[in-house]
């Protein structure tokens, strides 16, 4: 065993759900695209908060303070985590669909008939369904092409972003087939219209570094439920662009950034998890600042899956009968997820019989429907999906390929 497999199989006694086991099996979580498990010092600080600082905000009394106190470090702390110094460009709400919502009704008073607003075929609904709505006010939204193998046309995107664009809404990452899209270049070419470009990095910063200055983005979602925190969404705007925007909110709420998007009381006990989240992923890096720390730790998340990623890739590509989708891992920039069929069974029997081993897997379109019924897989049930998450082990991919093996031979 290396030294980085050594790293993460060590860590794995921080996170106590791993210990439980069903129908005799140690549970094996491949469920990972859909919300990793929390680590024992996320936990400790939710119930830290409860304890001793449980309070509603803006009070001048001392627990009242220390919420106000913790939630503005944990904005920092974000601030670190997604590679910009400001801690007001992070806001914070029920989840990133719900952001995404407010996002779309707030740009939307901008927005003329005639208009252009890109998406993709590739995108999860969160990042659709607040955008195709628009085409009530009569603005033009247009997509981008699925290309077989699973990536983007970007032919067809270069051509489809014109002088009438004025936001492109793309993921960083597809949750159901592990494509990892050329932002960079997307954002030359908005520059060169003048469109905002938001990315969706739901699935894409719980693999990988992320930079939102170098970037360049207006505007990055994500989730850190899906980086072993509790149920947060997390918005970056850049500095100056939220108060531009005509958010909805009630009277008496503050109308800075980042609290202008931000409606009623904010899960305070969460936030104080998503602070401790991203604390705990930085011991797992080196460096003397925190940010130096994140980046290191990215670093070694993402070669650590990767390579545990192509070792499933590679034994599911042996077994006959299943089908996989999506790019190769030729390609080192590519999301540790891989979705697949199964010759003769639909997904939902595929992870029930997997349950039965112990072993936690997705079926269906994970509510990115489009690419799954661009592929023609929609009406078949979508697909059997698998993704590696830090915790994760090369003993529990020798697992599923055996299981999946049984299955084969039936």
């Amino acid at each position: 065993m290396d030294k980085l497999s050594q790293l993460f199989e060590s860590r794995r006694k921080d996170f106590p759900s791993l210990a439980r086991t069903y129908n005799g099996h140690t549970l094996a979580y491949l469920d990972g695209p859909g919300g990793t498990q929390v680590p024992q010092a996320v936990i400790d600080a939710v119930t830290d908060y409860f304890t001793n600082c449980n309070a509603n905000a803006q009070g001048y009394f001392v627990t009242s303070i220390e919420s106000d106190e913790l939630i503005a470090e944990a904005r920092e702390t974000v601030a670190a985590f997604l590679g910009t110094e400001n801690g007001d460009t992070i806001s914070f709400g029920q989840n990133m669909t719900t952001l995404n919502y407010a996002l779309s009704r707030a740009l939307e008073e901008s927005l003329h008939p005639g208009d252009e607003v890109l998406i993709t075929q590739l995108d999860h609904e969160a990042n659709r369904g607040p955008w195709l709505r628009l085409r009530e006010r009569g603005v033009v939204v247009r997509e981008v092409k699925l290309l077989p193998n699973g990536t983007l046309d970007m032919d067809d995107f270069s051509k489809k972003i014109t002088e009438n664009t004025r936001l492109v809404a793309m993921g960083f990452s597809s949750n159901a087939l592990g494509t990892v899209n050329d932002v960079s270049t997307v954002r030359r070419w908005t520059y060169k219209v003048g469109a905002y470009l938001l990315v969706d990095a739901v699935h894409f910063v719980p693999h990988f570094p992320i930079d939102v200055k170098s970037l360049g983005v207006d505007f990055l979602l994500c989730s850190a439920y899906k980086f072993y925190g509790p149920h947060v969404g997390i918005l970056y705007a850049k500095e100056g662009l939220l108060e531009q925007l005509d958010c909805e909110r009630v009277c008496t709420q503050d109308h800075r950034a980042p609290y202008r998007i931000e409606t009623g009381t904010l899960n305070h006990e969460g936030i104080a998890g998503v602070k401790a989240t991203v604390e705990y992923i930085s011991t797992y890096g080196e460096g003397d600042t925190l940010r130096e720390k994140i980046v290191s730790a990215m670093e070694r998340i993402s070669s650590y899956e990767h390579e545990l990623a192509l070792y499933a890739y590679k034994c599911l590509g042996d077994i006959p009968g299943v089908t996989i989708y999506g790019p190769s891992f030729d390609e080192r920039h590519r999301a540790p997820t891989i979705s697949f069929t199964f010759e003769g069974l639909n997904p939902i029997e595929v992870c029930k019989s997997l349950n039965e081993e112990g072993i936690l897997a997705w079926d269906g379109h994970f509510y990115a429907i489009r690419p799954i019924e661009v592929l023609g897989l929609l009406e078949q049930g979508g697909v059997t999906r698998i993704g590696i998450s830090l915790y994760n082990t090369k003993e529990e991919i020798d697992r599923l390929i055996k299981a999946l093996q049984k299955l084969s031979a039936r």
